[in-house]
């Protein structure tokens, strides 16, 4: 069978293409162009009709209403701009006040009820354990940056007193020299000023207790801190003080000097830091009566106290003199932690009484005793980590170089208690809770020097090594 199939006819060329062009611009003509034509219109109304109202009413509204506005954000930034400056100039204000404290609470054993103790204070009659606030610190300072005012109370449950009160005033064109005035720390040595927050024994050492009571005193002194390349690594300070502790009033016109140089040599490169120090004090005790005792070797050949009793001795000075130096060596140990190392050494002559070799806070009624005297300390503290550290410190101090042991409290040599001469082992735990918290553990073995077997008296204790040993367990609470 034969399937005949008729073939396509192929349209012209452009035939299709303009017969759709007819159709769409038929559509167009019929059903668009009268609704573009009708919005245009009502667009043109709508303008007409919108610079109509303006054209009639901005004179008298919309432009009045305009500035009004205009003038009440103007008015209301300027508030604001004096707000912020108000508010700027109080929020700098209060940056240039620092707030600073500690709170130290302890529980203390002790080995025998009513003791004496350096350890923070005597123990009363009955008591060999006690709760205590130690200390209970809070400082204000306002720096503004070459000059600074600081106050710091102390809170614990025997009341309220005084630590620092001073101004200090840095000189603005080499900012080398700073004055300080007021009551503030005594510029001796180099335990007196280490912060008792940072210390890691209880307390300072006995010689320093028993020198300087209260650490701080009544005066004003000199800095020297020298920014020039060569000499930055020295620091001296200088100054003149009553001579009777931070809340006593002066008891007589004498005067006080007081000064140390230091340096410092920091090896870094090695891990090790080397300071050291030298101190100097100047002054003496006014004398209330005409007998002076010196201690040295009697007429009987015996040591003991001789007795100046001249007229003139009333309300003259009797002489107070140290001279001290002092060195601290920091190293960081590999894989262990820092190691400190430091020591002071500390001589001279004492003005004291007859059962004390203390510095008087107040004008002394009865008869002079001088005494030479010396004590040093060393300390070596061990960080373990960040958070342990471990600490052995071991001090001595001997009122009167020229009493000792059985001298003591033999006939005719008429020494006291005040002449003994006592050494302390201390060791103890430090554990850094976090940054604010301290915990520590420090017990602390005391031996007296061993007085003349046959001493009688208060001097009988003596004879054989007191009971006097004490542990301290404390919190620190550091802001």
């Amino acid at each position: 069978m034969c399937i005949f199939v008729r073939p396509t006819m192929k349209p012209k060329k452009g035939t299709t293409v303009n017969l759709i062009k007819s159709i769409v611009f038929a559509v167009t003509i019929v059903f668009v162009l009268p609704s573009a034509v009708v919005a245009q219109i009502q667009t043109k109304s709508l303008i007409l009709a919108s610079k109509e109202q303006w054209t009639s009413s901005a004179p008298e509204t919309s432009y009045t209403a305009l500035r009004d506005e205009v003038s009440n954000l103007r008015a209301q930034v300027e508030n604001l701009t004096e707000n912020f400056l108000e508010t700027k100039t109080t929020v700098d204000g209060l940056k240039k006040i620092k707030l600073s404290g500690l709170i130290q609470t302890q529980f203390q054993a002790a080995e025998s009820a009513g003791q004496v103790s350096f350890a923070g204070g005597n123990f009363a009659p009955n008591v060999h354990q006690r709760f205590s606030v130690r200390r209970g610190r809070m400082k204000v300072t306002y720096d503004n940056d070459l000059t600074q005012y600081v106050l710091q109370i102390d809170v614990t449950q025997g009341g309220v007193g005084i630590k620092d009160a001073y101004a200090q005033m840095t000189e603005p064109w080499l900012r080398t020299l700073t004055l300080t005035a007021g009551i503030f720390n005594r510029p001796f040595g180099f335990e007196i000023e280490y912060s008792s927050g940072n210390r890691e024994s209880p307390e300072r050492s006995r010689i320093y207790q028993t020198l300087f009571p209260g650490e701080r005193d009544l005066g004003v002194k000199l800095s020297v801190t020298p920014q020039t390349a060569g000499l930055d690594f020295l620091r001296l300070d200088a100054g003149i003080f009553n001579g009777t502790g931070p809340t006593a009033n002066d008891f007589d016109s004498r005067k006080d000097f007081i000064g140390r140089l230091s340096a410092q040599f920091p090896l870094q490169q090695i891990g090790l830091e080397i300071d050291l120090g030298g101190s100097v004090y100047l002054g003496g005790v006014r004398q209330a009566t005409k007998y002076v005792y010196t201690s040295g070797l009697l007429p009987s050949g015996v040591k003991g106290f001789g007795v100046d009793s001249s007229a003139t001795n009333i309300g003259a000075s009797a002489r107070r003199s140290y001279v001290g130096v002092d060195a601290q060596m920091y190293y960081d140990i590999p894989l262990i932690g820092g190691m400190t190392l430091r020591g002071e050494y500390l001589t001279g002559s004492q003005p004291g009484t007859a059962t004390s070799s203390a510095s008087p806070t107040s004008q002394p009624t009865a008869d002079a005793y001088i005494r030479g005297f010396r004590g040093w300390y060393v300390y070596y503290v061990q960080n373990v980590g960040l958070d342990h550290q471990f600490v052995v410190k071991y001090d001595v101090y001997d009122p009167n170089t020229r009493a000792s042991g059985t001298n003591i409290g033999a006939s005719g040599a008429n020494f006291t208690t005040a002449d003994v001469s006592f050494a302390t082992l201390g060791f103890g735990w430090l554990y850094h809770w976090d940054a604010n918290v301290k915990l520590s553990a420090y017990y602390e073995v005391v031996r007296n020097e061993n007085v003349h077997p046959l001493a009688a008296g208060t001097l009988s204790p003596f004879v054989r090594d007191l009971k006097d040993n004490v542990l301290t367990l404390r919190i620190q609470y550091r802001y």
